[in-house]
């Protein structure tokens, strides 16, 4: 096996083998210590000794040693590791047995918050060191390792069980949501995405949904991402630049994406009880599915934000609800939309951004301008500054009955 090979199981199996480490002893942070240190001597003695028949076991079996020595020498200040210390070492018969999804579950425990949960995933499931999740929210590293170590601190004592049922597994979806759109669409600095986020949000999904294939909530999530993320390559021009979605080059979508992700949001919506991420992928499958943007059956994705409004509350629902009543009835009926949403969307550059767009549906090129640069002063988002500010700049040329010149769409 190539040293290339043996870094991608390590990489495959280090969730694993921290859940199971995690959940034998109890302690996270000192469970992730010693399975560093297992990972280790692995990448070390394994290129020279070969890679043991049943590497998974070797593994947690190294680590959990580790940890009962770490235990034995600091017996008086850490009693709970004493009585892990007491126990005997995990089976070797552990290799079928992943606890993948229980570590998921418990960096997304309610007790944390939403970024913290982020973080903890990114570093103990996905395997993103501390530097490279603190690079993809724009803190130092010393102020992510301290979210982090915090976060596995409010863990001590956290119960260890899978409640695939109910809030835990709102919150594992609602973090990996979370994280895929911070990755797709960046609120901050001058990438318009983080490919390595999105797709680590990906592949977790598709990991909790090979466990609870029959979940339409889980489903519905992973067909939702692929079907969003398979428009990423389309999403920006040769300089950077955002293209919006009725601008893009289909030919440029992931048509393997799409295939998979449509033929997910049919089972997930034909999967009770609806939800939020079945909709929604309903929506993203509408919008897939057709090689022409003026070929969109935006009726029917009109009704669909309609049961995601009530269902949800959201406000970036009503938002886009609001968007596709002026595709179906005009912009006056969408600017009547927005109108509730000044108080609970006030300050937020979308929102601008969304009157700028159907004001300029409306020829109302100076209230359109006007718009479009409050948005782009609000956003922290280099790309989508840009865009708004050509946007501003190109409707006010046309106003005046002058070339467009330097809009790039």
């Amino acid at each position: 096996m190539t040293g290339r090979s043996i870094e991608e199981l390590l990489r495959e199996l280090t969730p694993q083998v921290l859940g199971a480490v995690v959940r034998w002893s109890g302690d996270f942070a000192a469970a992730e210590d010693a399975v560093q240190e297992a990972l280790l001597a692995a990448a070390t003695t394994w290129p020279r000794d070969g890679t043991p028949d049943k590497p998974k076991a070797w593994l947690i079996q190294t680590a959990s040693r580790r940890l009962i020595d770490e235990v034995r020498q600091e017996q008086a200040r850490r009693r709970r590791e004493e009585r892990a210390a007491l126990r005997n070492v995990p089976p070797e018969d552990v290799e079928e047995h992943d606890d993948t999804l229980r570590l998921l579950f418990l960096c997304c425990h309610p007790a944390l918050t939403p970024a913290s949960a982020i973080a903890l995933t990114l570093r103990a499931v996905g395997g993103l060191t501390t530097a490279e999740i603190g690079h993809a929210y724009l803190v130092p590293e010393a102020t992510m390792a301290q979210r982090i170590s915090r976060a596995k601190q409010k863990l001590k004592g956290a119960t260890f069980e899978l409640d695939a049922d109910d809030e835990r597994l709102r919150n594992v979806l609602h973090v990996l949501y979370l994280m895929f759109n911070e990755g797709y669409a960046t609120s901050s600095g001058p990438e318009l995405h983080r490919s390595d986020l999105s797709g680590e949000a990906i592949r977790l999904t598709r990991a909790v949904h090979a466990l609870l294939p029959e979940n339409g909530q889980v489903t519905g999530l992973l067909a939702l991402m692929l079907l969003t993320d398979a428009r990423r390559a389309a999403r920006t021009g040769r300089a950077g630049e955002l293209i919006p979605l009725a601008e893009q080059d289909r030919t440029l979508w992931t048509k393997d994406y799409i295939a998979e992700g449509l033929a997910l949001a049919v089972e997930a919506f034909d999967t009770p009880p609806l939800g939020e991420y079945q909709l929604q992928a309903a929506i993203a499958a509408l919008h897939d599915e057709v090689d022409r943007p003026e070929d969109t059956d935006w009726p029917q994705i009109l009704a669909l934000y309609g049961l995601l409004a009530d269902l949800s509350g959201n406000p970036m629902v009503k938002l886009n609800r609001a968007v596709a009543a002026a595709m179906v009835h005009g912009p006056d009926a969408g600017l009547k939309l927005l109108e509730p949403l000044d108080e609970e969307l006030a300050g937020h550059y979308r929102l601008d951004a969304v009157r700028g767009h159907l004001y300029e549906m409306r020829g109302d090129a100076e209230t359109a301008a006007h718009h479009f640069g409050a948005a782009a002063r609000r956003t922290t988002s280099m790309p989508e500054r840009d865009y708004l500010t050509a946007k501003a700049a190109a409707v006010r040329s046309a106003s005046d009955d002058r070339p467009a010149t330097g809009n790039r769409g």
